[in-house]
């Protein structure tokens, strides 16, 4: 032991572990009546977030949630959700955010699996809820969320909860103690992401990589104190990226928008002066390609984040043409978002328009709170040379990496082989360093911004009484980067359509995971046996 550590403890006066809900303390303290959140009439302060949400962690607490206990909510992009991603926290507790298009039956599982304690959910996928809770077969508290701006459809709105969000509100103490976690690895958040064994995975992050990527996220963005954020992004995706703890760091104006439509972003845009926004390419694709009667003139500066599946070059130089300066970025849900980002160097600025898309279609360089990326051979970990054309697996490293998967220590330690955390997502690096994904060793197809599970989607169809044989890969599209497409094989003397087909992963899946094309024929095999899905994918683009 050197000097440096001697008589020189960690103590409460020197070490105070990272969580970001030390953020919301600080701008509620500095910029009280600063605008938090705007949603249709609603509008609040970041005094008025922060009461709300110790009440409601004051409310949580009375109900049992502790340190420890998972708190699942499934819903729109509204301040209720915001609010949770503080007041849950507060308790101790794992706010555990549920995608909204999954079917019953993953929700029931998500519930089951996560051990969630108590619910909350939106009124408007009731009817969906209702079907999950009755495969869930356990009793569970739940609280209501009525958006009465919710564009409901026959049988949802429906309440189905112990209370509405605000009835049970009104059971928090309004001086609520709350405090910060006594340790910075403590669970903050539970999101599930599809795999390729079919059943979701639950990724498990902590209070300090929640922290950092939002720090991290202010430096690799240059956002600025004041900005106004469009919520276009689904906060049931890695924490929305984890924007609400970053907005209270840089007491922005949260705007809410719960339908991701072209008129409602623009508009919004143009009234609310938004500076920042995020979404898939999908989003952009809208955005775009949208009608000109839907569409405003935008004066003012807006800044784009944008990840998923690689935005085409097409969409980035349409975006750009119409004002928007997007930047590409790069992360899994293992990695609490963003890990890699395609920062701008000046000298491209004289580039045509055409080559400075193709550029920002790339990936790009570790994020500031990345300690390391690179692109290696997953088997002997060397790097690959920088020459744009050798592939090999992105290995990532850093306080940004999951904890590891809930109640799955295989899984954990088969993705963080050798000190590595492995995305699974092959790729080439480029002479100034700039990295670039050219295909997946994982089956996932990104459509819009949804992680589907190839397997998942072979295993509905595989169901169909006339398939003998199946296999789902990715299929280029234009507006959501990817679809899944099927390549059936049908049992002897069974018959069965395209439309069949689809039909049936209809009435048996989320929508959005169903193949939207069915191919027949024999698939092509190995020697073994083993279906050649790289074939496939070459077939694929041909379609």
């Amino acid at each position: 032991m050197n000097s440096f550590d001697t008589n020189l403890e960690k103590n409460s006066a020197n070490f105070v572990p990272l969580s970001p809900l030390s953020f919301i303390s600080r701008v509620k303290d500095i910029y009280p009546n600063y605008e938090s959140l705007i949603y249709g009439k609603r509008k609040y302060t970041w005094i008025e977030t922060y009461k709300r949400c110790t009440k409601f962690a004051s409310a949580l607490t009375k109900q049992g949630i502790k340190k420890g206990s998972t708190v699942s909510i499934i819903a729109a992009n509204t301040p209720e959700l915001f609010e949770a991603h503080y007041s849950i926290p507060m308790t101790g507790g794992v706010i555990n955010t549920i995608n909204t298009r999954l079917d019953a039956e993953t929700i029931a599982y998500i519930l089951d699996h996560s051990d969630a304690q108590l619910l909350i959910t939106d009124t408007q996928f009731s009817p969906t809820m209702k079907k999950a809770l009755e495969i869930y077969g356990k009793k569970i508290p739940i609280i209501d969320i009525h958006d009465d701006q919710a564009q409901l459809k026959e049988g949802e709105g429906e309440k189905i909860g112990d209370w509405t969000y605000e009835e049970f509100l009104e059971l928090g103490d309004d001086n609520f103690n709350w405090s910060l976690p006594e340790d910075e690895w403590q669970a903050i958040s539970l999101s599930y992401t599809s795999g390729t064994t079919g059943k979701p995975k639950g990724v498990v992050y902590h209070h300090r990589g929640s922290y950092l990527m939002s720090t991290g996220s202010v430096t690799a963005w240059n956002m600025p104190n004041k900005l106004t954020f469009l919520y276009t992004v689904p906060m049931f995706h890695c924490n929305g990226w984890g924007y609400p703890w970053t907005a209270a760091l840089i007491h922005a104006k949260i705007i809410c928008c719960r339908y991701i439509i072209a008129k409602d972003i623009y508009n919004l845009i143009d009234q609310h002066k938004v500076t920042h926004f995020g979404g898939a390419p999908i989003v952009l694709s809208l955005i775009a390609n949208a009608d000109e009667k839907d569409k405003k003139d935008i004066k003012h500066k807006v800044f784009v984040l944008t990840a998923g599946a690689p935005p085409t070059s097409a969409i980035l130089e349409k975006m750009d043409n119409l004002g928007f300066e997007v930047m590409h970025v790069y992360g899994l849900t293992e990695t609490y978002g963003h890990i890699l980002q395609c920062a701008w160097n000046d000298e491209w600025n004289n580039y045509p328009n055409s080559e400075k898309a193709d550029i920002k279609a790339r990936q790009g360089v570790r994020y500031p709170n990345t300690e390391d990326v690179c692109v290696a051979d997953p088997e002997t970990y060397k790097p690959v040379p920088m020459d744009g054309e050798t592939m090999g697996e992105i290995l990532i490293r850093g306080n940004v990496v999951m904890k590891g998967y809930y109640k799955n220590k295989e899984a954990t330690e088969e993705s963080m082989k050798k000190g590595w955390f492995h995305s699974g997502d092959l790729a080439v690096v480029y002479p100034n360093g700039y990295i670039q994904i050219k295909d997946r060793s994982k089956d996932i197809i990104i459509s819009g911004g949804e992680n589907i599970s190839s397997v998942e989607v072979e295993n509905v169809v595989a169901k169909h009484p006339a398939v003998s044989l199946v296999a789902v890969v990715a299929k280029p599209d234009e507006k959501w980067g990817e679809t899944p497409c099927a390549f059936v094989e049908l049992a002897p003397g069974k018959s069965a359509t395209e439309e069949e087909v689809i039909q049936f992963c209809k009435e048996n899946m989320a929508g959005f995971k169903r193949p939207k094309n069915v191919i027949f024929g024999e698939l092509p095999k190995t020697s073994t046996g083993k279906i050649q899905k790289f074939e496939l994918r070459k077939k694929a683009k041909e379609i």
